[in-house]
């Protein structure tokens, strides 16, 4: 990540013409020869000088700080979207938003309502569990009684031993390190913020094992797989799962479905319902 001077002056330049003295609260005042604010004006709004303004606009300015860029985003009144773009054009992390994924949108939950015919989880991309629907229950049980801040699939895995009881035992070693190659690839997304480093924190502190497979660096994005469920009803069953996710990325939408000719333990979830599972939630 670099400072991208041409495209960054670029935008800033387009960004200035898309905006009228009226869009800022100034008065429009004589009539003007260009469209859109001058650059003294986006200056005073900024609160720097109208020479270092005129530099960052032609490409001959140093690395602009993050809190010059902060000052651009409310004066030129950036979108968030913008305002993101705008901060990796000038070489930096755009802004964390602390409530990245922490939230069920609207669209995921329209989405779970109408998926009810297969087992649908929603899970942040940190892997906390935000939603599922009766037969996702049914499968990996109830987190009723599970303090909404525990109920992180990566953090239970490591932390109880129930919970990793209900997988093919001989799959635990591949799961475990699948689990946190992705995890890794989601923190690295987010550039370290602060859930990621808390959830961190208490993985390295409380994880059984966590720390030596974090240590390895390993980092891949979970997009499908299968998986082999011990059930305490049905016995050994398998499902597959196909993971889709946000464009920001920051939530996944989990569908479980059987593998070819594997409709009978779909069927019989269904008859069990989501009352038969209630201590050992978990997730993919």
């Amino acid at each position: 990540m670099g400072l991208q001077r041409d495209d960054l002056a670029d935008f800033l330049r387009r960004s200035r013409e898309r905006l009228t003295p009226r869009d800022v609260g100034l008065a429009e005042g004589p009539r003007r020869r260009t469209p859109g604010l001058r650059r003294e004006e986006v200056a005073m709004l900024a609160g720097m000088s109208a020479d270092y303004y005129m530099r960052l606009e032609q490409a001959r300015s140093p690395q602009p700080s993050a809190q010059m860029l902060a000052a651009l985003t409310r004066a030129l009144r950036l979108t968030p979207d913008e305002r993101d773009h705008l901060y990796l054009l000038a070489g930096h992390r755009p802004p964390e938003d602390a409530r990245a994924g922490e939230y069920l949108r609207p669209s995921m939950l329209y989405l779970l309502d109408r998926l009810d015919s297969v087992p649908v989880q929603v899970l942040s991309d940190l892997g906390d569990l935000l939603a599922q629907n009766d037969l996702a229950q049914a499968l990996f049980g109830c987190v009723c009684t599970v303090a909404p801040e525990d109920r992180n699939i990566v953090l239970r895995w490591f932390t109880e031993p129930e919970v990793r009881s209900h997988f093919a035992p001989e799959e635990h070693e591949e799961h475990a390190r699948q689990m946190v190659a992705d995890l890794r690839a989601a923190v690295t997304r987010r550039g370290r913020d602060a859930a990621s480093r808390a959830l961190l924190t208490r993985l390295r502190e409380a994880g059984d094992g966590f720390a030596a497979l974090w240590d390895r660096h390993e980092v891949a994005v979970r997009r499908s797989h299968r998986y082999r469920f011990l059930h305490p009803e049905l016995g050994g069953i398998e499902f597959d799962c196909e993971l889709l996710a946000t464009p920001a990325a920051d939530q996944r939408l989990l569908v479980f479905t059987p593998p070819p000719g594997g409709t009978e333990a779909l069927d019989m979830l269904r008859v069990l319902g989501p009352q038969h599972r209630h201590a050992t939630a978990t997730g993919s």
